[in-house]
């Protein structure tokens, strides 16, 4: 009888090609996601070995990180950021890969358009100079960042060295309340374990909680998955998976389609399988959170005051005061009613449909406060047009809100969108460093409904206040 195996170890095992005895493993790759900023230096490093892309066909590229989000069929003014996507549509050409750029119709953020061409399938190994590509797992892939010296080796062989982590469980059971969101669970996660609690593991999410998110919902809990310092994080595919995919542009079809569904079926952790680590949540504990610090660990509940430096162990009390000298706050502060300046939606995290209705339906009928500036930043083209489609763009404009155009934004501010130094900003991103969303700027995550919330009144707003019905 063969040992019981978890949903990590059924993936990654297939994908082996070569144990290095006392080394990593050398695991094939089913598709790599490019941009333009860690791929310049990796496609110069295959040009000076005299090298070929291996698998085109398995590479897939956009511009998204330093892309503006603003008049994008206009040149792009920073010279960099327009050098960087010029030297990408140059080397996609020369290597034949297929490149969604700047007005393509399927262009937008890496993590967003794997998902939504059906790219990204169950049991794959998907890997992408971007540390959020733990979003692919929440369709039951093995899908980890990796440093540019690791874009080339995957460029040049489809092949990638790397250790094998370890195994945590994560097991969120019963029934989510009124306004709380997979994003509120992320960040309730990472409070409880901290964020280096996931250090050298894959977490597999897994309870009825967890069934009975969305795909796009367990994208965001996968995407933040690297903020407990985990190496990724998976969902196991499910009949919510399978509907999602069906029909998308790279999805399998007719007698493909039901062959790929069944082998899918199979991937799922046994009964009895072990991990290396457990945590146990229940639903009902948790509330919409928010950031009151400088990393996504340092999280509340918003019924909960800021901790007091005392109750801290481990000597942390000495970075926990500079974090928040650096935020403004002070520990024990109630974060409903403080300050906000601006309010952004979007990012792999934050950037779907799904948000967008979600922010779109919270403001319907309502105005933007006047001391809020708000950047609404669809993931994609596909985004952008259904939200048209839908009517939400006019929903965001009659309530004082104009929505961009697709890119990564002010997520880490490599590109226009920079929140001032000194302001504060609720943001449905995925980190909260000091300067992450530009120098000096105060970052506070959020989901989709806090931020709605929150732009609506001009303060921190516990969503449930304004929840109608």
């Amino acid at each position: 009888m063969s040992q019981p195996t978890t949903l990590f170890d059924k993936v990654w095992d297939r994908h082996v090609v070569k144990h290095i005895t006392g080394g990593p493993n050398v695991l094939y790759i089913d598709r790599h996601l490019i941009h333009e900023v860690t791929s310049p230096v990796a496609f110069l490093g295959l040009e000076k070995r005299d090298l070929k892309v291996a698998r085109p066909d398995k590479t897939t590229a956009t511009a998204d990180h330093n892309v503006p989000t603003i008049n994008q069929h206009l040149s792009i003014e920073d010279q960099l950021s327009r050098d960087q996507v010029e030297m990408l549509t140059t080397n996609c050409a020369k290597h034949n890969i297929p490149l969604y750029g700047l007005n393509h119709k399927w262009q937008g953020i890496v993590h967003v358009i794997g998902p939504e061409l059906g790219l990204t399938q169950p049991g794959m190994t998907i890997v992408c100079g971007d540390s959020h590509t733990s979003t692919h797992g929440a369709f039951g892939a093995v899908a980890f960042g990796i440093g540019t010296s690791e874009v080339e080796m995957v460029l040049a062989t489809q092949c990638i060295m790397q250790p094998k982590p370890k195994k945590m469980l994560i097991n969120v059971e019963g029934v989510l309340s009124k306004g709380v969101t997979a994003k509120d669970i992320a960040l309730y996660i990472i409070s409880r374990i901290t964020t280096s609690g996931g250090t050298g593991h894959f977490i597999e999410y897994a309870g009825s909680a967890i069934r009975s998110l969305t795909m796009e919902g367990r994208m965001t809990l996968c995407n933040m998955s690297i903020e407990s310092g985990a190496r990724g994080g998976m969902v196991a595919p499910d009949e919510t998976t399978f509907s999602y995919l069906k029909d998308r542009e790279f999805a399998p079809n007719g007698v493909h389609w039901e062959k790929a569904v069944e082998d899918w079926r199979g991937l799922k952790t046994d009964p009895d399988a072990k991990f290396d680590k457990e945590y146990h949540f229940d639903a009902a504990d948790i509330e919409p959170m928010i950031t009151y610090g400088t990393n996504p660990g340092m999280s509340v509940k918003i019924s909960e005051p800021i901790p007091k430096a005392e109750s801290l162990q481990n000597g942390e009390g000495a970075s926990f005061r500079k974090s928040l000298d650096y935020m403004g706050f002070g520990d024990g502060d109630i974060m409903k009613g403080k300050q906000v300046d601006y309010v952004f939606v979007g990012s792999c995290t934050n950037g779907r449909i799904e948000d967008l209705r979600a922010f779109s339906e919270f403001v319907k009928g309502k105005q933007k406060a006047d001391n809020v500036t708000a950047w609404i930043v669809p993931g994609s083209k596909q985004v952008e047009a259904q939200a048209i489609e839908e009517g939400l763009v006019d929903i965001l404009n009659d309530a004082g809100f104009e929505m961009r155009q697709p890119g990564c934004s002010a997520c880490l501010a490599m590109n226009d969108d920079k929140i001032p130094a000194g302001k504060y900003s609720v943001s449905t991103s995925n980190r909260n460093f000091e300067g992450r969303q530009g120098p000096g700027a105060r970052t506070m995550l959020v989901s989709p409904l806090m931020a709605a919330a929150c732009a609506i009144s001009g303060k921190i707003t516990d969503p449930r206040e304004l929840i109608e019905g």
